[in-house]
């Protein structure tokens, strides 16, 4: 009994199949005189053994597209010339075919939602990743630790790089929100169960951000006591908006923890391509709303920034919105390094005064701008015409292409680094699958309304995502990386990044890309 239970175990059959193998087995086991047979018929050799007959109903059932139906499979091989080319006397049944559907690896199941790939194959983003972020990584790569191993849950001994070469950590940072009515919507129910009450609405929330190494984990001391992480209740009647302040800030004692504890490494921090965290100085140079030339007598023109209190917090008008004030732009560099005022200087007549677009370029050499309109119309330039509009000339300057945000100026301080991702590549940050595991841990904890207990709940479900499973992750998300690399699209890298699940269907079409990219 013991044996066929575990022969049905490894066959991944249930009991009954058991007992039947017993009933099989026990009259040769007791008497030697009947030999067991197969019951299911002269042969017991599936039609899925061809593999040119397996391939034919794979490529049939893709050239389906995604609502593939077992029925599929029935109607084709009812076909006058499916039955010639394959000797098929009449078709199988719908039984047979739904045993076909779980021998090819389909699952009846529910949809599950995979990396998404919307705006990866934009121009500007494709030209970001493969000329600055993959260049940049790569550089880094050579020095970071490898994990090796699969993408089971299995420990594995991180692989330092060679002596010479200085051991960079990167530090991947991200937010992420939690609610109190977040709860698991899959479940087992009794057939005559009816439909229980539910909360309407996502309930009270709670905003996490955090860095995270899969060499060490979230940013700590080696003690616990001190981290980066940062818990807000986000929402305009709480602790209002994450902004690029608070990452600031976070930021720093993130710098501070790192120069404290582990000193010997070079810190590098990852930040996704978010407009708070690409936030530049109020001050920074832009061509976006300048003027040709210089403003009316009376007048300046100058940056609009919110109004802020010598404490640092906004002041608002009369009608409840935010007060609006003034500033100079800050100074531009000319190609040789010096600097170039925007504004007039003193003993001038309009000493102070905006000096204008059309100025501004002849003091770089581009000589009479009075004629070269000042934007084209929709700011829609011919890329031919080298000189078309003021602002699209001052837009392609060095100094304005190369303004650096505040996450960069304040890193660079401090001696660090900062590196921001690719537009719409979060499956590069494998933070986000820490977030993943996170919230199905989280799910699964009773229901509360109480924001003690969605706080106690948030850090235990951050707690239970072991440093194995950060090293599986960040192997999945160097496999994009890698691709990525080789030239291949949002598309082709997520289905490069998951060949290592046997039972995955890989369309033809994906194949022969992956193989002519030497994706083996």
């Amino acid at each position: 009994m013991a044996a066929s239970l575990i022969t049905a175990t490894g066959k991944g059959k249930p009991t009954w199949w058991a007992r039947q193998l017993r009933a099989i087995a026990k009259p040769w086991i007791l008497f030697r005189t009947e030999v067991p047979t197969n019951p299911y018929g002269h042969s017991n050799i599936s039609r899925l053994e061809d593999t040119d007959f397996a391939n034919e109903i794979n490529e049939h059932l893709q050239s389906i597209g995604t609502y593939v139906r077992a029925q599929d499979i029935v109607d084709y091989l009812n076909k006058e010339e499916v039955k010639t080319q394959y000797g098929i006397k009449k078709t199988i049944s719908l039984a047979t075919t739904k045993r076909w559907m779980h021998h090819m690896d389909y699952r009846w199941t529910r949809n599950f939602k995979g990396q998404y790939i919307d705006g990866h194959e934009r121009d500007n983003v494709v030209w970001y990743r493969q000329n600055v972020f993959l260049k940049q990584w790569a550089k880094l790569e050579e020095c970071m630790c490898t994990w090796p191993g699969d993408d089971e849950d299995t420990e594995s001994t991180p692989e330092l790089p060679n002596p010479p070469c200085p051991h960079v950590v990167v530090w991947f940072h991200d937010e992420s929100t939690f609610y109190a009515n977040d709860r698991r919507t899959a479940r087992w129910v009794k057939k005559n169960a009816g439909a229980t009450p539910y909360a309407k609405g996502e309930g009270a929330s709670l905003m996490v951000a955090d860095f995270v190494l899969a060499d060490h984990g979230w940013l700590r001391s080696p003690d616990g006591e001190e981290s980066a992480r940062v818990l807000f209740k986000a929402g305009k009647s709480r602790e209002g908006y994450f902004t690029n302040d608070d990452i600031i800030a976070q930021t720093e004692k993130a710098m501070e923890l790192v120069h404290k504890y582990f000193p010997d490494d070079d810190h590098v921090f990852i930040f996704d391509n978010a407009t708070t965290h690409l936030k530049r100085p109020d001050n920074a140079l832009s061509a976006r709303k300048m003027p040709k030339f210089a403003p009316k007598e009376g007048t300046n023109w100058g940056v609009e920034v919110t109004a802020k209190d010598s404490h640092g917090k906004i002041i608002y008008n009369a009608d409840g919105k935010p007060s609006k004030v003034k500033i100079p732009m800050g100074d531009s560099m000319l190609r040789d390094g010096s600097s170039q005022p925007l504004y007039f200087p003193a003993g001038h007549l309009r000493s102070g005064v905006f000096k204008g677009m059309a100025t501004i370029l002849e003091e770089r050499g581009y000589g009479d701008m009075k004629k070269v309109h000042a934007e084209c119309p929709k700011f829609a330039c011919d890329p031919k015409i080298k000189r078309c509009c003021c602002r699209r000339m001052l837009y392609n300057e060095p100094d304005f292409v190369n303004v650096k945000s505040n996450l960069k100026l304040i890193s660079e301080t401090r001696g660090f680094r900062v590196l921001f991702l690719p537009k719409f590549h979060c499956e590069l940050n494998f933070i986000e699958q820490c977030w993943g595991h996170s919230k199905r841990i989280y799910r699964q904890y009773p229901p509360s309304s109480k924001e003690e207990d969605l706080k106690r709940n948030v850090i235990e479900a951050l707690e239970s995502v072991t440093i194995t499973q950060m090293q599986k992750y960040a192997r999945r998300s160097r496999r994009f990386m890698d691709a990525y690399h080789k030239g291949l699209s949002g598309q082709q890298a997520a289905w490069a990044s998951k060949k290592y699940r046997g039972h995955r269907v890989i369309p033809n079409s994906i194949l022969n890309e992956l193989e002519k990219a030497n994706i083996t």
